[in-house]
């Protein structure tokens, strides 16, 4: 039935009395009339039957409303009762269909209000949902820090416990050279001779000999005696072969290629590894031709910095050789558990995942060998030659990043010299080079050669031209990007930013804080201590400042951003049009940082980015940029290296073979002799 059955006949009717002489030529409208005089007209249709019998002539309902025309047939009926009752029919369904309506307006209001509460739930459990994933993922990411530190807890316990540890950690701080004022690296260059050097102090070893009343020689060799005890004899001669003591090199890893880093030197029965490295990649590989260094005995691996593709490996070759010794400088010695700690977690990670999908994906070391590994080492200042078996290791700074050394290896008259990765420039964190005398005129000159095919410009060019770009976005209210490396090159960045735009608030996140922090115990009591925090800069508290922190500077991990906080970072920056991302450093051609370099050249709208495991697609609307402050000397700088050293023979390592026999013309031009990569003595 229509909502007023009666309406029809009503209209009807309003029409008929709207037709009366008294009222004919004025305007009046139908539907008001009918709403206004309403009783008036059902009083008339009860009262007048010549007014029903001419409605009935004029009325003509619709054939699709039959319930309309019943309720007509009716009210206009002859008979007064009848319209009398069907007027009081009418009026009760009338009242039915407004109770109706109001009953029908009370469910509506009701379900809107419950439906409002609903979506206000929804959302309140959605932001309930997201801040329980938030803090799940920081929970995983304190769980794991707290690993890497127990780890590193657990390793510096045993190394404590050791007395061949003890021995080596105060020979190493009794041979450090005293720390003198800094007056730049040209004063440090031994080719800048001073007519009158200024007075040294008396190093710590003559000072602690006297007190013991004993000559120095005599407190070296007795400390040496317990980091490396005399092989016992068995009362009887032993009759045998002796190999020839001369250096023979076995490049074993990052030859011509960048990662993997491992040199083998042969003298006599003594067996060298110099660096043991992880090739990148996902499972991050040993040195390719390691098998032939396992083959035999390995007497010490001598590493020259803490990077994992030079470092990497020791834990994996302690544990085959309990007894290995791990030779580097304080400070190298202090940051590798750390660097360990962190490979272990990430193939630990990698072997749980394979196993649970039932693939093989086995850890090439996990924690105890860490733990072993921090054990084993030796502390070796710069300066201080260390004998190991046939032959003798001296250590000397490369640049690069803190603790990075080269190393001269002698046997006999015999000398090879390794430079590791060399810079020249002076860096925040570390100083440039500085070649020995017993590096000079050397058989064989093994140098690095990342940069071999490339002329940087001056480094403060390099650095003013990050400054500027930094400043532009933050003045325009956006935030900067800076994946890096977690060991050199964040703490490099958070220094620059620090020292330059000390108005601009840093975040340093990921394993970069962590190093940082070390960084500061290092160097604490130094002249001039590394603080990388303070100012502007601060530790990043991650989830909250991934949507808090909205203008100013990040710097994290990975360098490459094929993972870690970079991504996270990276999924709410990229999208912004006031924002920037700044590369750094060298970008793996398969890594996400060299996606995004690419498609940026394309102009495209999104990328996809591995984050934990889940793929992210994420628009791009920020300034992308590489802003490339280089820790390796570039060909100018290693033409400078091989005029200095002047060694017989070069062989270049570390680098991609275009690039190295490019180089080795040049080299050759200038009067050098290049030995083919691979196998010398």
């Amino acid at each position: 039935m229509t909502p007023d059955p009666l309406l029809p006949v009503l209209r009807a009717a309003a029409e008929v009395f709207l037709s009366r002489p008294g009222l004919a030529g004025q305007e009046h409208d139908v539907e008001r009339f009918t709403a206004e005089r309403r009783q008036v007209i059902v009083d008339a249709l009860l009262a007048v039957p010549a007014f029903r019998d001419r409605i009935r002539e004029s009325l003509y309902p619709p054939s699709d409303q039959p319930d309309s025309s019943a309720v007509a047939a009716l009210v206009l009926h002859s008979d007064a009762d009848v319209v009398r009752a069907a007027l009081r029919l009418v009026g009760q369904l009338d009242r039915e269909n407004t109770a109706r309506q109001t009953l029908r307006k009370r469910y509506q209001d009701r379900f809107h209000d419950l439906k409002g509460k609903l979506e206000t739930a929804r959302g309140r459990h959605e932001h309930a949902v997201a801040a329980l994933r938030n803090a799940n993922a920081a929970l995983a990411d304190a769980e794991k820090r707290a690993e890497e530190l127990d780890i590193q807890l657990s390793a510096l316990q045993r190394r404590l416990q050791d007395p061949r540890a003890t021995a080596s950690g105060l020979l190493g701080l009794l041979q450090r050279p005293a720390d003198s004022i800094d007056e730049g690296p040209e004063t440090r260059d031994p080719r800048n001779r001073r007519s009158a050097p200024p007075e040294q102090p008396v190093p710590l070893i003559k000072l602690a000999a006297d007190a013991a009343g004993i000559e120095t020689d005599a407190l070296v060799s007795a400390l040496q005696a317990i980091v490396t005890p005399p092989r016992r004899s068995s009362g009887h001669p032993v009759m045998g072969i002796t190999r020839e003591r001369r250096l023979q090199v076995h490049p074993l890893g990052g030859a011509t290629e960048i990662g993997g880093s491992c040199l083998l030197i042969e003298a006599g029965e003594t067996r060298l590894l110099i660096d043991a490295g992880l090739r990148p990649g996902d499972p991050a590989l040993p040195p390719r031709d390691i098998a032939r260094a396992l083959s035999g005995s390995i007497d010490a691996v001598v590493v020259t910095h803490a990077h994992t593709d030079h470092c990497g490996y020791v834990p994996a070759l302690v544990a085959r050789h309990s007894d290995l010794r791990v030779i580097a400088t304080p400070e190298t010695t202090a940051l590798m558990p750390r660097m360990w700690a962190d490979s272990a977690k990430l193939m630990g990670e990698r072997e749980r995942l394979h196993r649970r999908w039932g693939a093989d994906g086995e850890a090439l070391y996990q924690r105890d060998a860490v733990e072993a590994a921090a054990q084993c080492c030796e502390e070796v200042p710069f300066g201080i030659a260390r004998r190991i078996g046939d032959v003798t290791v001296e250590l000397f700074p490369s640049g690069h990043i803190l603790g990075a050394a080269g190393v001269v290896v002698r046997a006999g008259e015999q000398r090879v010299v390794v430079t590791g990765d060399i810079s020249g420039f002076r860096q925040e964190t570390v100083d440039g080079y500085a070649i020995p005398d017993s590096a000079r005129d050397a058989d064989l000159l093994i140098m690095e050669s990342t940069c071999c095919a490339e002329e940087h410009s001056p480094r403060e060019v390099r650095v003013n031209d990050l400054v500027r770009a930094v400043e532009e976005v933050y003045t325009a209210g956006g935030r900067v990007l800076i994946p890096a490396f977690a060991l050199g090159r964040a703490q490099e960045l958070a220094l620059i930013m620090r020292d330059r735009l000390p108005h601009v608030p840093v975040l340093i996140d990921g394993m970069a804080a962590d190093v940082a922090s070390s960084f500061e115990r290092i160097t604490i009591g130094r002249s001039a201590p590394i603080c990388v925090f303070g100012g502007g800069v601060a530790r990043a508290r991650r989830p909250e400042d991934l949507d808090v922190f909205t203008s100013g500077v990040v710097i994290t991990t990975s360098g490459m951003l094929t993972g870690g906080p970079a991504v996270q970072w990276a999924a709410r920056i990229l999208p912004d049009p006031r924002s920037a991302l700044f590369l750094s450093g060298y970008q793996d051609e398969e890594s996400g940082g060299a996606r995004l370099l690419r498609l940026a050249e394309k102009q495209a709208a999104s990328i996809s980015l591995n984050d934990r495991g889940v793929e992210k697609r994420i628009p791009l609307k920020a300034q992308i940029e590489m802003m490339r402050l280089s820790a390796h000397a570039d060909r100018r700088g290693l033409l400078e290296i091989a005029d200095e050293v002047g060694a017989r023979e070069i062989m270049l390592v570390h680098g991609l073979p275009h690039r190295q026999r490019g180089f080795a013309k040049i080299l050759e031009v200038r009067g050098h002799k290049s030995s083919e990569t691979g196998y010398w003595r």
